[in-house]
């Protein structure tokens, strides 16, 4: 017998696991258990993947459904790891809770990097592993620190086809093959979700404005994201949408949608804010809505509207987000990275009548290259090349956004070197000179 296990944390990545399954890409096993994982900064204030519209639809596809916080609580479910002299400890009391006795286990993970994913794949050790993405993360480097006996077991990453023509990087280093999960098996699973019973308002078009965690995720201030959303609402406002709809985040503080009602009785424009007890997914509501405008900084679903279901959308507040972003090797740089450079401002409104970004398609690669670089050098050294070709070609006044000075400088790529002086920066000689000056400098400063 064969149980393979599927982790989920969202209502997104449950979509993605059911259509690769619906496409054949996820070989029927013996058993299949998908394992839910709920990683709030208090899981227990918030409503779980279990308790989304139309969640129950998509459970038929899955055996049993396990939760991973009620398996290692009273631990926080996001930030446990396993200690390697407990390991088969674990292993025991995974296996008896779960019901898999002397099966053998297949592992489908999210972020192998992370979390959950890190820890079933230290606990479960020696068995084969596929990753899958909801999201324009697979389209960055791996993060330094997935273990390699995790990264060379890795066989497949799932991903929806998010930004057709560029490959993922994620995994590359260990071989991973790309498998892009059909846009129509996408659309089918997302079909059964909107088909279930869920209370949305009756509103004609609307401009959707798309809420994220930004501030409980660290990356922006509580007063910066309250801000961003402000903008939101004057920016939508200012386009002539009357009628707007803000679909608040599961780990959205309650009353949060106070300031935005307020500053939308000020402009004269009607605002919804939805319920954010029960979430509802985004490509759902973009079919129950069909909204006129899709709103966000950095959401996936921003690029899941353009791309699936062809709607105008519009991004706000990407450039502080790029500023914020720490380290630069941040997981979140290339997603953001993308939506700033192929989706359109909601202050640009050429941009946003000819619904284009700021960066053509076939430069994209390139500059996915040169950031992932920047990003990874050591486990991407293969884009050295290509990096070297963007930067030289496309670093301007406004590309300089997506990159770091002092990185292009410690990695002695263009943009930083006078063209003259070049030649140098191959030289291994004056590398070796520089970092044993940088070395005596950071010892005087001891």
């Amino acid at each position: 017998m064969t149980t393979r296990i599927l982790l989920a944390s969202s209502l997104a990545g449950t979509v993605t696991l059911a259509a690769a399954l619906d496409a054949g890409l996820l070989p029927r096993a013996d058993r299949t258990v998908l394992l839910l994982f709920d990683g709030a900064p208090v899981p227990e204030a918030v409503p779980g993947t279990a308790e989304s519209s139309g969640f129950e639809r998509l459970r038929t596809r899955f055996d049993e459904v396990f939760s991973w916080n009620d398996a290692v609580a009273p631990f926080h479910p996001a930030g446990w790891q396993p200690r390697a002299d407990d390991v088969p400890l674990w292993e025991r009391h995974f296996r008896r809770a779960w019901g898999l006795g002397d099966d053998g286990v297949e592992l489908v993970l999210e972020s192998p990097h992370a979390g959950p994913s890190q820890a079933l794949a230290q606990v479960f050790t020696g068995v084969p592993v596929d990753v899958y993405a909801d999201g324009p993360g697979c389209y960055g480097p791996t993060n330094g620190k997935v273990p390699p006996l995790t990264g060379t077991r890795v066989r497949r990453l799932f991903h929806p086809d998010l930004v057709p023509g560029l490959r993922p990087l994620l995994l590359a280093e260990y071989g991973a093959e790309p498998r892009a999960v059909p846009a129509g098996a996408i659309g089918a699973v997302v079909a059964e979700l909107a088909g279930a019973p869920v209370d949305l308002p009756d509103v004609e078009a609307p401009a959707l404005l798309l809420g994220q965690a930004l501030a409980a995720s660290g990356l922006l201030s509580p007063a910066e994201e309250r801000e961003l959303r402000l903008e939101m609402v004057r920016g939508a406002a200012a386009l002539g949408h009357t009628r707007l709809v803000f679909a608040p985040h599961p780990w959205d503080p309650a009353g949060n949608g106070a300031a935005l009602t307020a500053e939308a009785a000020r402009l004269g424009v009607g605002l919804t804010v939805l319920d954010a007890s029960v979430p509802v997914a985004a490509e759902v509501l973009f079919r129950r809505l069909r909204p006129a405008l899709v709103v966000g900084c950095s959401s996936a679903a921003l690029l899941t509207a353009a791309a699936f279901h062809q709607l105008p959308v519009a991004t706000a507040g990407t450039g502080t987000l790029l500023e914020r972003l720490t380290p630069y090797e941040h997981e979140e740089r290339i997603p953001v990275t993308l939506v700033d450079a192929l989706l359109p401002r909601l202050d640009d409104a050429s941009a946003l009548a000819g619904r284009t970004g700021r960066a053509a398609e076939e430069e994209v690669s390139g500059l996915v290259s040169a950031v992932g670089y920047a990003m990874q050098p050591k486990t991407g050294r293969d884009l050295r090349p290509a990096a070297e070709r963007y930067l030289a070609a496309h670093l301007d006044g406004h590309t300089w956004r997506y990159f770091k000075r002092r990185r292009l400088a410690a990695l002695a790529l263009p943009g930083v070197v006078p063209a003259r002086l070049a030649f140098l920066r191959r030289n291994t000689a004056v590398r070796r000179v520089a970092r044993r000056a940088r070395a005596l400098r950071d010892r005087a400063r001891r």
